[in-house]
């Protein structure tokens, strides 16, 4: 049975919630709104980060709520940021869990980075991981070094 009537709403919203339970699982919450921000901060903060090619490629790999999400605001002048330490891009992440979250940058980048070991094309992902400086490459789940990431799908 359709919930919207069209089918391609369905299926966004149905992909949509897996990416949410997950993040609600990997912060140990059950606040959807908590998991969809630190899902959006993080998002953004990559985004800015791996230049406008790779986040265009990126962008094409989530549900389509996710992917509106992760395209408001991006002001393509400005990417990719020059930034190249861990610090930098978990202050990113920071300003847009906005101070209002119980869960700091990093709790919420490595938990956004669990959904996409879930939920990414394992070949997308391992681009990703490469296109991070090794300060945040640490932060993936099971990432074992250089070139060296084991992705789940």
């Amino acid at each position: 049975m359709s919930n919207t009537g069209l089918e391609i709403f369905d299926t966004t919203l149905q992909e949509t919630n897996r990416w949410l339970t997950l993040a609600m699982e990997y912060l140990e919450t059950d606040n959807r709104h908590h998991a969809f921000m630190v899902l959006r901060a993080t998002l953004h903060a990559l985004r800015d980060h791996i230049g406008p090619e790779r986040a265009v490629h990126l962008g094409a790999q989530l549900p389509m709520l996710l992917r509106g999400a992760y395209y408001e605001g991006w002001r393509l002048a400005g990417t990719p940021s020059h930034d190249r330490r861990a610090e930098d891009f978990l202050n990113h992440v920071d300003s847009g869990l906005r101070g209002k979250l119980p869960f700091d940058a990093e709790d919420a980048a490595r938990a956004t980075f669990r959904v996409f070991a879930q939920c990414l094309d394992g070949g997308e992902a391992k681009i990703l991981i490469s296109l991070l400086p090794a300060e945040i490459r640490v932060m993936w789940p099971n990432y074992f070094g250089e070139g060296q990431a084991s992705v789940s799908i």
